[in-house]
């Protein structure tokens, strides 16, 4: 294993990342069928924290999310939020390691159409 020096400096994350991460997460959870659209503002779309079901804010190293979800028929609702916020909240913390605040599922619709 190689030691490299102690170098200065920071990383940033656009929170357009964070929100790819937590789509795509979302998305190949069984029994989620595609996001819902949810409600956003101006401010969060000029602020670039919102898209396609995912509304996010960032304050000190925390991640707050809210998911818009569409799911399958057949699931069950409450175990499959469950399965999307344990594995959203392991996404962000291995992946970025921030911390989370909270992950709010909100169910938007059923599809009966998905088999």
């Amino acid at each position: 294993m190689e030691d490299y020096p102690v170098t200065r400096g920071k990383t940033t994350i656009d929170p357009r990342v964070l929100i790819d991460i937590v789509k795509l997460t979302a998305l190949s959870v069984d029994g989620v069928s595609r996001m819902a659209v949810g409600p956003h503002s101006i401010e969060s779309l000029i602020k670039g924290n919102y898209s396609d079901g995912v509304n996010l804010e960032v304050e000190s190293d925390t991640v707050y999310v809210d998911l818009y979800l569409v799911l399958n028929k057949d699931v069950d609702l409450y175990e499959t939020s469950r399965k999307v916020q344990n594995k959203v909240a392991r996404s962000i913390t291995d992946m970025v390691g921030m911390d989370i605040g909270y992950i709010n599922i909100h169910i938007e619709d059923i599809d009966y159409q998905n088999d």
